[in-house]
């Protein structure tokens, strides 16, 4: 049948001149959430203007608009979003609401840039899906749904979620949060920005030019009688610092890393200038995590490794027999042809136990901790991953891609 907002776009580009810009932008966005893309790029080229969608973290050209349509849709999302429509030669961010047929209210977030060619801007759509995420349904294993679940039970102490960006940290500390949401308790976040409304919380958003920073405001929200914390992202010094503190008198504190894996998390806080017996006293739980495309349903079909396929996951340390039985998407129209829909978490989780704090004690490298705790029962990402490909969730070579990103 096709997508009515798909259909939408294409009637209004084939309009010209006559075309209304309001429209237009209102079923780009439309389209883009109605599809599930996270972003949409809008860029001028030398003879039209590119519009592409983050599809599964993947970006995708969907459309080309004829140049002279670009000044209007820029002005257009200027206008929503509340940006100055004279200034051409700076950065500027902004946000605004819509609302869809579909999903509700969409919060989309602008950023524009000056480019060589012509204004660039970036939408980012923020569903409020907060309230459908479980740690089930994000992928988190049996037994490292236990692990999590043991962690945020100890009444101080810090979380820690650790990856790239757009690796689904923040999603997983709010489905946490979820968990912990219940009326005997004050729960204050500070975040930049603000991704999910969620009731019965405090949450406060950064603004640099006012001064409220991770810190300042870490610093604020302590005056403010809280039992759980939640900071957005811990960045530099003054906020780990602050952070390891909090969680030493008596706050359970939940943040995220830009670390590769759950281990390398320890060393991190020691580059930050927290002493080892810090961090072995307040870390409750580390978790890495990465974002793997799932496999289409509408298309999945069993898939049996080459033996190409099968060296290339051997140079990757990987070995796995030719026999094991894996699953593919081959491409239909509901997956735009990629053999892929949606996207689900692979993940590590690293409990603290008493070999872990020793390690640390002792300052011994990632290596060495992620060993240990492996030996002590965590399954690692690309184990995950796998188990994963095998139970025909996503790919191998999907596992592969984001892994080595």
């Amino acid at each position: 049948m096709g997508n009515p907002y798909k259909k939408q776009v294409e009637t209004e580009i084939e309009k010209g001149k006559s075309l209304s810009i309001i429209s237009l932008v209102s079923s780009l966005i439309n389209y883009a959430n109605s599809i599930g893309a996270s972003d949409i790029h809008i860029d001028k080229k030398e003879e039209s203007v590119s519009i592409r969608f983050r599809i599964d973290g993947v970006l995708k050209e969907m459309f080309n608009l004829p140049k002279e349509m670009h000044s209007e849709v820029i002005s257009r999302i200027k206008i929503l979003s509340g940006l100055r429509t004279d200034e051409h030669q700076t950065t500027q961010d902004g946000r605004f609401r819509m609302n869809s047929e579909d999903s509700g209210v969409v919060d989309v977030r602008v950023a524009t840039s000056p480019a060589y060619r012509g204004e660039s801007a970036v939408l980012r759509l923020l569903t409020d899906k907060a309230a459908m995420f479980s740690l089930d349904n994000l992928g988190f294993s049996k037994e490292n749904q236990v692990k999590i679940l043991d962690a945020i039970k100890k009444p101080y102490g810090m979380i820690l979620a650790t990856g790239p960006t757009g690796s689904g940290k923040t999603t997983s500390l709010y489905t946490i949060l979820k968990l912990l949401n219940t009326d005997d308790v004050s729960i204050i976040t500070i975040e930049d920005p603000i991704e999910y409304a969620m009731e019965n919380i405090r949450q406060i958003p950064v603004n640099v030019r006012t001064g409220l920073t991770f810190s300042t405001g870490l610093r604020s929200i302590l005056r403010q009688d809280p039992d759980i914390i939640m900071v957005g992202e811990i960045r530099d010094e003054d906020t780990a610092g602050l952070a390891v503190n909090t969680a030493l008198t008596g706050h359970l504190l939940l943040s995220t890393l830009h670390t590769n894996d759950a281990a390398t998390t320890l060393p991190r806080l020691f580059d930050m200038k927290i002493e080892p017996y810090l961090v072995a006293s307040t870390v409750n739980v580390a978790m890495g995590q990465r974002l793997v495309r799932k496999i289409c349903e509408k298309c999945k079909k069993p898939h049996i490794l080459t033996e190409a396929e099968v060296k290339s996951l051997a140079l990757s340390g990987i070995n796995i027999p030719a026999s094991r039985k894996f699953f593919k998407g081959l491409g239909c129209e509901d997956c735009n042809g990629t053999g892929y829909e949606g996207r689900i978490g692979i993940h590590e989780v690293m409990l603290m136990d008493n070999d872990l704090r020793q390690a640390i004690l002792n300052k011994e490298s990632a290596d060495t901790i992620k060993k240990i705790a492996v030996k002590n029962g965590m399954t690692t990402m690309i184990e995950d991953g796998f188990n994963k490909a095998g139970q025909g969730i996503t790919t191998a070579e999907e596992v592969l891609r984001v892994i080595h990103e």
